[in-house]
């Protein structure tokens, strides 16, 4: 498994050491001895996360993060800040630079370590987010059913995606077929959540690709109200011309031209109860031929894996 890079920046060496004391047991840890030094090197190697003295000469703590900030490539990067105790102005100053978090020194080892774990958590989320749909994406998918499988209990995933979607595209443009898949993102959401709880998984592959997990027992009730609600909204969608012909003119494959249905969602169920699920990779091979053999029926439907073992 990577382990996380995290650059340290501090011109007072005791304290470059107990950083190193506290990180490197969990991360692999770079040093500089002021924010020049530090941006330098955060060009060669890219961390994961810096933590920043703010007091340093050459280049300080405020200056440091500003300069990263500026760059569109490393901007990402997120920065705790430490300060000394009572520096209320130090504090502003970061904020106002674009710091992350900061912390007073003399700094609880333990609490720096959970701060880093929740920051690098939630960049990662935000890095991974479909800018589309706001949800999670592949990075987090993929831990999600990780995670799952790991904990070795019984687990359903639905793959979901839209039939004649391209088509669709095609004659109604990208703008509208935006505001689709954003609102099959909703009724999934709605849907998910109402049934299996506040906390349950919604994640977008990209596309009109998306995923959720939830336990065997309920998951078939969920793609149901799934289909009834995205197939009420369907109407919306389209011209009422249309909508009443029930189909729309576009090019196949060949490129000829040819009558294609109205969009619908096909939602493949790949369960732990069919078979072991081992590995992540496993999961995505089973539901691409779920999907697949959804899409291969007219309408909006759901399919189960029947094989076992």
């Amino acid at each position: 498994m990577k382990r996380e890079k995290i650059l340290t920046i501090d011109d007072d060496p005791d304290i470059l050491d107990v950083l190193d004391l506290t990180l490197s047991e969990q991360y692999d840890v770079i040093q500089a001895n002021n924010g020049e030094e530090g941006l330098i090197m955060v060009q060669q190697s890219i961390p994961d996360l810096i933590v920043c003295d703010y007091m340093m000469p050459v280049m300080n703590g405020r200056e440091f993060c500003k300069a990263l900030k500026k760059d569109i490539l490393l901007r990402h990067i997120p920065l705790i800040m430490l300060t000394g105790k009572g520096e209320v102005k130090d504090r502003i100053g970061g904020i106002e630079a674009g710091v992350d978090d900061y912390m007073v020194k003399p700094f609880a080892p333990d609490e720096l370590l959970a701060r880093i774990k929740m920051i690098l958590r939630r960049t990662v989320r935000s890095l991974d987010a479909s800018p589309l749909t706001h949800l999670p994406g592949n990075t987090s998918i993929m831990e999600e059913i990780q995670n799952q499988i790991s904990e070795k209990k019984p687990f359903a995933i639905g793959y979901a995606d839209l039939d004649k979607f391209k088509v669709y595209n095609d004659k109604y443009g990208f703008e509208k077929g935006d505001e689709v898949l954003r609102e099959l993102a909703r009724t999934l959401i709605k849907i998910v959540r109402e049934i299996a709880g506040p906390n349950a998984f919604v994640g977008h592959i990209g596309g009109d690709d998306f995923v959720f997990v939830s336990n065997d027992d309920i998951i078939d009730g969920i793609c149901q109200k799934i289909i009834e609600d995205f197939d009420g909204k369907i109407p919306s969608f389209y011209t009422k011309e249309d909508y009443e012909a029930g189909h729309i003119a576009g090019k196949n494959r060949q490129g000829e031209e040819e009558n294609f249905g109205l969009l619908a969602v096909s939602i493949g169920i790949v369960s732990t109860l069919a078979q072991e699920i081992t590995h992540v990779a496993q999961v995505g091979e089973i539901g691409a031929e779920l999907k697949k053999f959804a899409k291969s029926f007219e309408g909006s439907n759901f399919v189960r894996d029947q094989r076992q073992g």
